[in-house]
């Protein structure tokens, strides 16, 4: 694994700029990594060992997943909206994971680790460098229940909503009354007043003016 200096730069770059929740992310990847024995998560062998859950939707978020390497599009980013500092760590080779928690205590001991700094959020940054594992974190160890569909890999279930026609994959779909439903149907969705729509040159395509294209659907 990269040091903490440069996960730390990079994770900024990506996220868009460099804050408390950035340090506290970055060095949240580091340690869940080294609980559950992963050294290079990012190359081929290790990739496929991890699944990390994250608890909140911010800054910190998004430098543990830049760490780790995990993408909600692998399946090994699972995103529990708890509203909490943590994130949790599972090797599935061996079955350990480790529960990580950004801790209170650690913003109110700021001053103490960065005296000389008297702007508030520099001020954090740059104690939350400084602080011990054991000031800036909780750790619990968990265990996770897992089965084949939250597993990373091919689609493993396609079943249509009765209400609604589309397709539910990975046994996401909710059955009441022998009925089958997608969640949006079941038990309502997060947008409302939903009604389809045709917009402004709808029939746009990547490169369809391309002419080598043309000639292809025309054959």
């Amino acid at each position: 694994m990269e040091s903490f200096d440069k996960l730390l730069t990079s994770s900024g770059k990506s996220h868009g700029h460099l804050c408390p929740g950035q340090v506290v992310g970055v060095r949240m990847g580091i340690l869940g990594c080294r609980l559950i024995g992963l050294d290079d998560p990012g190359c081929h062998d290790q990739i496929k060992k991890l699944i990390v859950y994250v608890e909140m939707d911010r800054c910190t978020a998004d430098a543990v997943a830049h760490v780790t390497h995990v993408k909600l599009g692998r399946r090994s980013l699972k995103f529990v909206d708890y509203g909490i500092m943590a994130a949790t760590f599972l090797n599935l080779e061996t079955g350990e994971a480790f529960r990580i928690l950004s801790t209170e205590e650690a913003r109110d001991l700021t001053p103490f680790y960065a005296p000389e700094i008297l702007d508030k959020s520099q001020q954090q940054l740059e104690a939350y460098k400084r602080m011990p594992d054991s000031v800036l974190f909780r750790v619990q160890q968990v265990k996770v229940p897992l089965n084949e569909f939250d597993l990373p890999g091919p689609t493993r279930s396609k079943i249509p909503c009765t209400q609604c026609g589309q397709l539910v994959r990975d046994h996401r779909e909710v059955v009441l009354d022998g009925i089958t439903l997608c969640r949006p149907c079941a038990h309502g969705a997060y947008f409302k007043d939903a009604r389809e729509i045709t917009f402004a040159d709808m029939n746009w395509a990547p490169n369809k003016d391309d002419p080598d294209l043309r000639l292809r659907a025309a054959v």
